[in-house]
């Protein structure tokens, strides 16, 4: 198959994903942390479900002064008052009786010999009105939200005990190359394996769970490669994450790999840079289930390329969540110029400055290297036939910096 466009590529990554994707499940809500929605999150009653005080103090009828004839706390009840002239002592976040016009702050309150509270309430309304956050059936979250520690409270508040969810995929990280070292300091021909260390935190971030650690980097034989994917997919992974082998070097065996496991190709290479030569496949897997193999290039950064390329739109669709530009890549003004990269569209590493708020390229961002992907925000999106200038606003393919900030 000939070079994909990068956009296309996103998209049938996204495709991939979704066509993919399991049923729902429904969780216990703190378990639901760091999922995703699947079905929309709709208010189970007003909220609040009935009228509360804002403030300690009383809930008076009619003009003052007002005849004290009980008391309200959070958590009862009250009956009604039943004539002007009465009022009872409240507490904030009690439910105010039926037939009050007033509240009046305690400290607006002055209580007479006779038992008697005055005071004059402020014209503001010192309540919180049935449905003021939201009214019973409103929808609070769509399907394909991120589920965080504020949405976990808010669906408790909405009277949810559980939610469902998308199932978190199963990925597994393969890592080949004899030239590679697992641990120290690289030296005498051989370099220290940076993929294989990093590559679990973003696919964590992305929405996926790494069972494991990543077992040290295997070696540049065919029979290797089968093997170890084979063994990936047996164990239940639903997305292999290989790095080095995509071309047809002498050492390259992914592609026979993937020819003996019976794959169908998705993308094979992608018109981008850094990253070009990046695959996506799916094999057979136990069970008459599929499973997805993301070919990443050995070079580092060319690495991260592919997997918000292709792996963060398919956990995208596997969660059920959009593909941009639906919703639309955020942009960013650059502040100074970005090469293109001819035909290919070039995804360039930049920070933000966090004054002006602009995007600068970073230095040290060839495909080997590693420091200007610590210091970035994301990547500038160069599209094809053209390059950046100062000033001109380009879309911010943003690095998941932290667990369900899907790109």
């Amino acid at each position: 198959m000939g070079v994909t466009p990068w956009a296309e590529a996103v998209t049938a990554a996204w495709a991939v994903g979704r066509d993919a994707a399991p049923a729902p499940v429904r969780v216990a809500l703190p378990d639901a942390d760091g999922r995703v929605l699947a079905e929309p999150l709709a208010a189970r009653t007003d909220l609040p479900a009935f009228p509360s005080s804002s403030v300690d103090g009383w809930a008076v009828r009619g003009d003052g002064p007002w005849r004290v004839t009980g008391r309200v706390l959070a958590g009862a009840e009250p009956p009604p008052l039943a004539a002007d002239g009465e009022c009872v002592e409240i507490a904030t976040g009690a439910m105010v009786p039926a037939g009050t016009t007033a509240i009046l702050r305690v400290e607006d309150s002055t209580t007479g010999s006779d038992g008697r509270v005055s005071g004059t309430p402020r014209a503001k309304p010192e309540w919180r009105p049935a449905g003021e956050e939201a009214a019973a059936g409103e929808q609070l979250a769509p399907a394909g939200t991120a589920v965080t520690p504020a949405l976990v409270g808010l669906a408790a508040a909405g009277g949810y005990d559980d939610l469902a969810v998308r199932p978190a995929p199963r990925a597994a990280v393969l890592v080949f190359g004899d030239e590679l070292l697992a641990a120290g300091a690289p030296g005498g021909g051989r370099v220290r394996d940076a993929l294989g260390p990093q590559l679990p935190g973003w696919l964590r971030r992305l929405g996926a769970t790494v069972d494991g650690p990543v077992p040290g980097p295997g070696v540049d034989t065919l029979a290797a490669h089968v093997s170890a994917i084979s063994s990936a997919v047996d164990k239940g992974a639903d997305l292999v994450c290989t790095t080095g082998g995509t071309m047809h070097g002498p050492v390259d065996h992914l592609h026979p790999a993937l020819a003996e496991l019976g794959a169908a190709y998705v993308v094979d290479t992608v018109a981008v840079r850094p990253g070009f030569p990046m695959l996506l496949a799916t094999v057979p897997a136990p069970g008459g289930r599929t499973a997805a193999v993301a070919g990443l290039p050995g070079n580092p950064q060319s690495a991260v390329v592919a997997l918000v390329t292709l792996v963060a739109p398919l956990l995208a669709g596997w969660s059920g969540r959009p593909v941009p530009p639906r919703p639309a890549y955020p942009r960013v003004r650059l502040g100074a110029p970005v090469p293109g990269r001819g035909e290919h569209t070039h995804l360039a590493l930049v920070r933000r400055d966090p004054d002006s708020g602009l995007a600068y390229p970073l230095r040290h961002a060839g495909s080997a290297m590693l420091r200007g992907l610590a210091g970035a925000v994301g990547f500038a999106v160069i599209a094809p036939g053209t390059e950046g200038s100062a000033g001109d606003e380009v879309p911010l393919l943003p690095l998941p910096l932290l667990p369900g900030e899907l790109p």
